[in-house]
Protein backbone atom coordinates (compact mmCIF):
# COMPACT_ATOMS: atom_id res chain seq x y z
CA UNK A 1 0.00 0.00 0.00
CA UNK A 2 1.54 3.24 -0.88
CA UNK A 3 2.35 5.59 1.91
CA UNK A 4 1.48 9.42 0.37
CA UNK A 5 4.27 11.68 1.79
CA UNK A 6 3.56 15.66 1.39
CA UNK A 7 6.76 17.87 1.12
CA UNK A 8 6.38 20.84 3.17
CA UNK A 9 7.96 23.04 0.84
CA UNK A 10 10.54 23.21 -1.79
CA UNK A 11 13.86 23.59 0.05
CA UNK A 12 17.35 23.15 -0.19
CA UNK A 13 18.17 21.90 3.82
CA UNK A 14 15.32 19.28 3.07
CA UNK A 15 17.99 17.46 1.29
CA UNK A 16 17.24 14.37 2.48
CA UNK A 17 13.87 13.79 2.22
CA UNK A 18 15.11 14.25 -1.66
CA UNK A 19 17.62 12.13 -1.14
CA UNK A 20 15.64 9.34 -0.16
CA UNK A 21 13.80 9.13 -3.87
CA UNK A 22 17.19 10.30 -5.67
CA UNK A 23 19.22 7.27 -4.40
CA UNK A 24 16.54 4.11 -4.01
CA UNK A 25 15.63 4.03 -0.25
CA UNK A 26 12.80 3.34 -0.15
CA UNK A 27 12.80 0.59 -2.69
CA UNK A 28 15.50 -0.66 -1.08
CA UNK A 29 13.27 -0.98 2.48
CA UNK A 30 10.36 -2.56 0.40
CA UNK A 31 8.00 0.74 0.86
CA UNK A 32 6.16 2.50 -1.80
CA UNK A 33 6.25 5.79 -1.03
CA UNK A 34 4.89 8.63 -3.10
CA UNK A 35 5.78 12.56 -2.71
CA UNK A 36 2.95 15.08 -3.16
CA UNK A 37 3.15 18.77 -3.88
CA UNK A 38 2.48 21.05 -0.75
CA UNK A 39 0.60 24.50 -1.42
CA UNK A 40 1.74 25.77 1.94
CA UNK A 41 2.98 24.15 5.38
CA UNK A 42 -0.64 25.43 6.97
CA UNK A 43 -2.43 23.56 4.44
CA UNK A 44 -0.09 20.62 4.73
CA UNK A 45 -0.92 20.23 7.97
CA UNK A 46 -4.55 20.63 7.96
CA UNK A 47 -4.23 17.97 5.29
CA UNK A 48 -2.91 15.20 7.37
CA UNK A 49 -5.70 16.01 9.77
CA UNK A 50 -8.12 15.19 7.14
CA UNK A 51 -6.59 11.67 6.24
CA UNK A 52 -5.76 13.48 2.27
CA UNK A 53 -1.66 12.46 3.25
CA UNK A 54 -0.48 9.49 5.46
CA UNK A 55 2.45 11.49 6.17
CA UNK A 56 4.35 14.80 5.74
CA UNK A 57 7.89 15.77 7.02
CA UNK A 58 7.63 19.33 8.33
CA UNK A 59 8.54 21.63 11.49
CA UNK A 60 7.67 20.20 15.04
CA UNK A 61 6.79 23.44 15.57
CA UNK A 62 3.31 22.82 13.28
CA UNK A 63 2.88 19.36 15.81
CA UNK A 64 3.63 21.98 18.67
CA UNK A 65 0.76 24.45 17.17
CA UNK A 66 -1.46 21.73 16.60
CA UNK A 67 -1.84 20.34 19.99
CA UNK A 68 -1.87 23.82 21.39
CA UNK A 69 -5.27 24.46 19.26
CA UNK A 70 -6.89 20.68 19.80
CA UNK A 71 -6.07 18.90 23.29
CA UNK A 72 -7.06 16.25 21.31
CA UNK A 73 -5.15 16.23 18.55
CA UNK A 74 -3.01 13.11 17.14
CA UNK A 75 0.07 14.51 15.14
CA UNK A 76 2.97 12.85 16.15
CA UNK A 77 6.64 12.81 15.26
CA UNK A 78 8.46 10.13 14.43
CA UNK A 79 11.44 10.67 12.42
CA UNK A 80 13.81 13.44 13.05
CA UNK A 81 15.72 14.66 9.82
CA UNK A 82 16.85 17.58 10.10
CA UNK A 83 18.26 18.67 13.61
CA UNK A 84 19.40 22.14 13.89
CA UNK A 85 18.00 25.61 12.17
CA UNK A 86 19.04 25.56 8.97
CA UNK A 87 19.16 29.87 8.17
CA UNK A 88 21.56 32.20 8.55
CA UNK A 89 22.03 35.94 9.41
CA UNK A 90 24.15 37.54 6.34
CA UNK A 91 25.55 40.97 6.29
CA UNK A 92 27.10 42.97 3.73
CA UNK A 93 30.24 43.26 4.98
CA UNK A 94 32.35 40.75 6.87
CA UNK A 95 31.93 40.42 10.71
CA UNK A 96 33.66 38.16 12.00
CA UNK A 97 33.15 39.27 15.73
CA UNK A 98 29.42 39.18 15.33
CA UNK A 99 27.39 39.03 18.21
CA UNK A 100 23.68 39.77 18.75
CA UNK A 101 24.00 43.14 20.15
CA UNK A 102 25.32 44.38 16.33
CA UNK A 103 21.53 43.42 15.40
CA UNK A 104 20.67 46.53 16.86
CA UNK A 105 20.52 49.84 15.35
CA UNK A 106 21.10 48.23 11.54
CA UNK A 107 18.62 47.94 8.54
CA UNK A 108 17.92 43.70 9.49
CA UNK A 109 15.53 41.97 7.17
CA UNK A 110 14.22 38.45 8.94
CA UNK A 111 12.40 35.62 7.42
CA UNK A 112 8.71 36.48 6.95
CA UNK A 113 7.74 33.30 4.63
CA UNK A 114 7.64 30.77 8.13
CA UNK A 115 7.34 31.16 11.32
CA UNK A 116 10.38 28.81 12.72
CA UNK A 117 13.32 31.17 11.49
CA UNK A 118 12.14 34.32 13.16
CA UNK A 119 10.86 32.38 16.48
CA UNK A 120 14.35 30.81 16.74
CA UNK A 121 15.94 33.72 16.26
CA UNK A 122 14.52 36.08 18.56
CA UNK A 123 15.18 33.69 21.01
CA UNK A 124 18.33 34.22 20.40
CA UNK A 125 18.43 37.51 20.88
CA UNK A 126 16.71 37.72 24.06
CA UNK A 127 19.27 35.25 25.39
CA UNK A 128 21.58 37.50 24.57
CA UNK A 129 19.89 39.98 26.81
CA UNK A 130 18.12 42.53 23.78
CA UNK A 131 15.06 43.22 23.24
CA UNK A 132 13.78 42.12 19.74
CA UNK A 133 11.14 44.77 19.71
CA UNK A 134 14.23 47.20 19.63
CA UNK A 135 15.62 45.75 15.93
CA UNK A 136 15.18 48.39 13.25
CA UNK A 137 13.37 45.00 11.58
CA UNK A 138 11.53 44.56 8.36
CA UNK A 139 9.27 41.25 8.04
CA UNK A 140 7.40 41.12 4.56
CA UNK A 141 9.19 40.90 1.74
CA UNK A 142 10.86 37.54 0.59
CA UNK A 143 14.15 36.16 0.89
CA UNK A 144 14.64 36.75 -2.71
CA UNK A 145 13.48 40.19 -2.59
CA UNK A 146 15.85 40.56 0.84
CA UNK A 147 19.04 39.23 -0.78
CA UNK A 148 18.25 41.31 -3.73
CA UNK A 149 17.83 44.28 -1.39
CA UNK A 150 21.51 43.57 0.79
CA UNK A 151 23.23 43.44 -2.88
CA UNK A 152 21.51 46.79 -3.59
CA UNK A 153 22.76 48.35 -0.01
CA UNK A 154 19.00 48.83 0.98
CA UNK A 155 19.92 46.11 3.50
CA UNK A 156 22.83 45.72 6.04
CA UNK A 157 21.82 42.21 6.95
CA UNK A 158 19.60 39.39 6.23
CA UNK A 159 18.26 36.32 7.12
CA UNK A 160 18.12 33.47 5.26
CA UNK A 161 18.41 29.92 3.94
CA UNK A 162 20.46 28.03 1.15
CA UNK A 163 21.07 28.68 -1.75
CA UNK A 164 20.28 32.02 -1.08
CA UNK A 165 23.00 32.86 1.83
CA UNK A 166 25.56 30.63 -0.55
CA UNK A 167 24.79 32.67 -3.51
CA UNK A 168 25.58 36.22 -1.90
CA UNK A 169 28.97 34.67 -0.31
CA UNK A 170 29.94 33.39 -3.49
CA UNK A 171 29.55 36.52 -5.28
CA UNK A 172 30.80 38.45 -2.46
CA UNK A 173 27.83 40.21 -1.86
CA UNK A 174 27.24 38.93 1.59
CA UNK A 175 29.13 37.29 4.33
CA UNK A 176 28.23 34.73 6.88
CA UNK A 177 27.27 36.75 10.35
CA UNK A 178 25.72 33.97 12.05
CA UNK A 179 24.91 30.11 11.07
CA UNK A 180 22.19 29.64 13.39
CA UNK A 181 22.89 25.42 13.79
CA UNK A 182 25.75 26.82 15.71
CA UNK A 183 23.15 27.21 18.85
CA UNK A 184 23.11 23.46 19.02
CA UNK A 185 20.25 21.08 18.95
CA UNK A 186 16.41 22.46 17.03
CA UNK A 187 14.07 19.83 16.65
CA UNK A 188 13.75 21.53 13.37
CA UNK A 189 12.27 19.31 10.57
CA UNK A 190 10.54 15.40 10.79
CA UNK A 191 8.81 12.86 9.38
CA UNK A 192 4.64 13.37 11.31
CA UNK A 193 1.62 11.08 11.15
CA UNK A 194 -1.30 10.37 13.31
CA UNK A 195 -0.88 8.45 16.07
CA UNK A 196 -3.42 5.50 14.53
CA UNK A 197 -1.47 5.12 11.51
CA UNK A 198 1.65 4.91 13.39
CA UNK A 199 -0.40 1.59 14.95
CA UNK A 200 -2.38 0.58 11.67
CA UNK A 201 1.04 0.97 8.87
CA UNK A 202 3.64 0.49 11.71
CA UNK A 203 5.61 -1.71 9.36
CA UNK A 204 5.56 0.22 6.46
CA UNK A 205 6.37 3.77 8.62
CA UNK A 206 9.51 1.37 10.13
CA UNK A 207 10.60 -0.05 6.70
CA UNK A 208 10.27 4.32 6.06
CA UNK A 209 12.19 5.24 8.88
CA UNK A 210 15.28 2.94 8.32
CA UNK A 211 14.89 4.25 4.94
CA UNK A 212 15.41 7.59 6.07
CA UNK A 213 18.43 6.53 8.68
CA UNK A 214 20.04 5.20 5.60
CA UNK A 215 20.02 8.39 3.78
CA UNK A 216 21.30 10.16 6.47
CA UNK A 217 24.14 7.51 6.88
CA UNK A 218 24.41 8.65 3.10
CA UNK A 219 24.49 12.34 3.66
CA UNK A 220 26.74 12.47 6.41
CA UNK A 221 29.50 10.16 4.00
CA UNK A 222 28.64 11.56 0.72
CA UNK A 223 30.86 14.92 -0.56
CA UNK A 224 28.26 17.81 -1.48
CA UNK A 225 28.78 17.74 -5.48
CA UNK A 226 27.67 13.99 -5.75
CA UNK A 227 24.73 14.85 -3.17
CA UNK A 228 24.00 17.63 -5.86
CA UNK A 229 24.24 15.24 -9.22
CA UNK A 230 21.51 13.32 -7.01
CA UNK A 231 19.32 16.14 -6.46
CA UNK A 232 19.79 18.22 -9.18
CA UNK A 233 16.47 17.03 -10.73
CA UNK A 234 14.97 18.50 -7.78
CA UNK A 235 16.68 22.07 -7.80
CA UNK A 236 16.86 22.62 -11.54
CA UNK A 237 16.88 26.39 -11.36
CA UNK A 238 20.59 26.47 -8.84
CA UNK A 239 23.89 26.28 -10.26
CA UNK A 240 25.33 22.82 -9.65
CA UNK A 241 28.42 24.47 -8.08
CA UNK A 242 26.33 26.49 -5.64
CA UNK A 243 24.25 23.06 -4.81
CA UNK A 244 27.08 21.47 -3.89
CA UNK A 245 28.70 24.41 -1.64
CA UNK A 246 24.98 24.96 -0.27
CA UNK A 247 25.10 21.16 0.93
CA UNK A 248 28.33 20.93 2.12
CA UNK A 249 28.16 24.25 4.61
CA UNK A 250 24.72 22.15 6.02
CA UNK A 251 26.75 19.33 6.25
CA UNK A 252 29.75 21.27 8.24
CA UNK A 253 27.24 22.63 10.27
CA UNK A 254 26.09 18.64 11.13
CA UNK A 255 22.24 20.71 10.54
CA UNK A 256 21.60 16.56 9.87
CA UNK A 257 20.36 14.20 12.39
CA UNK A 258 23.14 11.20 12.83
CA UNK A 259 19.72 8.99 12.90
CA UNK A 260 16.17 9.47 13.05
CA UNK A 261 15.93 9.37 16.96
CA UNK A 262 14.42 13.19 17.88
CA UNK A 263 16.22 14.44 20.90
CA UNK A 264 14.13 15.85 24.01
CA UNK A 265 17.01 18.61 24.08
CA UNK A 266 16.76 19.76 20.65
CA UNK A 267 12.91 19.87 20.99
CA UNK A 268 13.01 21.62 24.27
CA UNK A 269 14.77 24.63 22.26
CA UNK A 270 12.16 24.94 19.94
CA UNK A 271 9.34 24.36 22.45
CA UNK A 272 11.14 27.96 24.62
CA UNK A 273 11.28 29.61 21.53
CA UNK A 274 8.29 29.26 20.78
CA UNK A 275 7.29 30.02 24.39
CA UNK A 276 9.46 33.54 24.58
CA UNK A 277 7.83 34.17 21.10
CA UNK A 278 4.48 33.77 22.25
CA UNK A 279 3.54 31.10 19.49
CA UNK A 280 2.76 29.02 22.56
CA UNK A 281 0.66 29.90 25.60
CA UNK A 282 0.80 26.78 27.47
CA UNK A 283 3.51 24.19 27.74
CA UNK A 284 2.94 21.09 25.67
CA UNK A 285 4.76 17.60 26.49
CA UNK A 286 7.46 16.10 24.25
CA UNK A 287 6.19 12.99 24.79
CA UNK A 288 2.42 14.49 23.36
CA UNK A 289 4.24 15.41 19.98
CA UNK A 290 6.71 12.26 19.92
CA UNK A 291 7.18 8.83 19.07
CA UNK A 292 10.48 7.28 19.12
CA UNK A 293 9.67 4.00 19.04
CA UNK A 294 10.33 3.10 15.29
CA UNK A 295 13.22 5.19 15.23
CA UNK A 296 14.81 3.54 17.80
CA UNK A 297 14.10 0.32 16.25
CA UNK A 298 15.48 1.52 13.28
CA UNK A 299 18.43 2.46 15.01
CA UNK A 300 18.85 -0.83 16.59
CA UNK A 301 18.82 -2.16 13.19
Amino acid sequence: MTIRLSENFRALFYAPFYAAHAIGAYQAEGVEVVLLPSPDPAKTAAALQTGEIDVMWGGPLRVLLTHAKDASADSVCFCDVVARDPFFIVGRTPRPDFRMADLTGIRFASVAEVPTPWLCLQDDIRRAGIDPAVLNRVSGPSMAENAAALRAGALDAVQLFQPYAEELIASGAGHVWYAAAERGLTAYTTLVTRRPLLLSRRDELLRMTRAMAHVLRWIAATPGPEIARALGEFFPSVAPAVLAAAIDRYRALALYAPDPVLRREGFDRLHAAMRSGGALARDIPFETCVDNSLAERAVAG
